[in-house]
């Protein structure tokens, strides 16, 4: 890993630790993992949003301004919007990705779930996902949480990750397979 990621990383950990233990003291665990969802949300919908807290280009003041007023617009709790605020103060908002990310994994083993993370070729209908949700918590022996993606390359079949294991039963991966054992016989 290199060293401004790992760094990074740190910094995020050590935010996403102090928030973490503040909610739990005051019982605001579920209003922290809203405020992690929404801000996750703004992140993924908002370029402009992606621009400020990356870009060297605004001030503290201005950026801070800004983080406060999206803030306040989110209706943010107060733990993630003083430190969102911090934050800006700090010049500390490029970590607010990684951030949120172990934030999130921070609730979930908090309430004893895994992610999956589980890539289709199309959409899962209800069934579906009820159904591997429930396959998953039983082999895991947690309840699972299903992140899903469409990637229509896969052909068929899905992907499934739960933390380091990756189950591959795509139809891309098996004719992978199969050209790589045409090219060693041929």
């Amino acid at each position: 890993m290199s060293e401004p990621a790992s760094i990074s990383t740190g910094i995020a950990a050590r935010y996403a630790t102090a928030m973490f233990e503040l909610a739990e003291e005051d019982g605001a665990l579920s209003a922290l993992e809203a405020d992690v969802d929404a801000l996750g949300a703004a992140l993924t919908e908002s370029a402009d949003l992606r621009d400020l807290i990356s870009s060297p280009v605004y001030g503290r003041e201005e950026t801070g301004l800004a983080i406060g007023k999206l803030a306040d617009a989110m209706s943010l709790g107060p733990i993630a919007g003083n430190t969102l605020r911090l934050m800006a103060e700090k010049r500390r908002l490029f970590v607010l990705p990684a951030l949120l990310a172990a934030l999130r994994e921070q609730i979930a083993e908090h309430k004893g779930e895994v992610t999956a993370d589980v890539v289709s070729a199309k959409a899962l209908t209800k069934a579906q996902s009820d159904n591997l949700q429930q396959a998953l918590s039983a082999s895991v022996g947690k309840d699972v949480k299903l992140n899903a993606t469409v990637d229509e390359a896969l052909i068929g079949g899905l992907v499934v990750k739960v933390g380091s294991k990756m189950i591959d039963t795509s139809i891309r991966s098996k004719l992978n397979t199969l050209q790589n054992s045409m090219k060693e016989v041929g």
